[in-house]
């Protein structure tokens, strides 16, 4: 069933100030490579997108859930930093923390939907499972490019972010033939969005 108004209301910050806090938490005390995972832009679109998952009915409601999740998140993974590691508060408000604020609204909205659209059949239904899947094998093709210049454990964070899209589209894909088409799709998304993420920066 999906969830009350009022128990959305309630777990969407509070699950926001989770994963802002204890990504911060995850990597400062996780070895590597597994640490790159909680730096790790997947992480938090695929969080977005279970918590639309979780919504199941209504992509305005998963939406404003997913961006709530998200932008509360930022400021609590720097609060995190301030607490545990006793960097400048003020980064909480710095130019840099409202940018990454902003892309929260973007992904909270694509992200929040699609959780919603994988439950339903058709069209939706592909996109929505190639999503997440696609993130993992994008962050996959940047820790590619890195190992090749020679960072320490590169390839071993490519295995594990492959290994993570293999797993979502077991999990999130509904058939073998939404399977098969979303991975079809989750490919090229995932080149865009390598070339996208070089673009800006990242």
């Amino acid at each position: 069933m999906p969830p009350a108004p009022r128990t959305l209301a309630l777990v969407a910050p509070v699950a926001g100030f989770l994963l802002g806090f204890l990504d911060f938490v995850w990597i400062t005390r996780v070895p590597y490579p597994f640490a790159e995972l909680g730096n790790s832009t997947a992480t938090w679109a695929v969080a977005a997108f279970a918590l639309g998952w979780w919504v199941r009915r209504g992509a305005l409601r998963a939406a404003v859930a997913a961006v709530v999740l998200l932008v509360v998140a930022v400021p609590s993974y720097y609060l995190a930093a301030a607490l545990l590691q006793g960097d400048d508060p003020a980064v909480i408000v710095a130019p840099t923390s409202l940018l990454w604020m902003a892309f929260g609204v973007f992904a909270g909205v694509v992200f929040g939907v699609a959780g919603v659209w994988a439950h339903t059949p058709g069209w939706r239904q592909v996109v929505a499972t190639a999503l997440p899947v696609a993130v993992f094998v994008e962050e996959a093709l940047r820790f590619a490019g890195k190992a090749r210049t020679g960072y320490p454990g590169g390839w071993w964070n490519v295995a594990i972010d492959l290994g993570l899209a293999a797993l979502l589209l077991e999990l999130v894909g509904r058939s073998l033939r939404v399977r098969l088409l979303a991975a079809a799709v989750a490919l090229p998304l995932a080149v865009v969005g390598a070339f996208v993420f070089t673009a800006v920066g990242g």
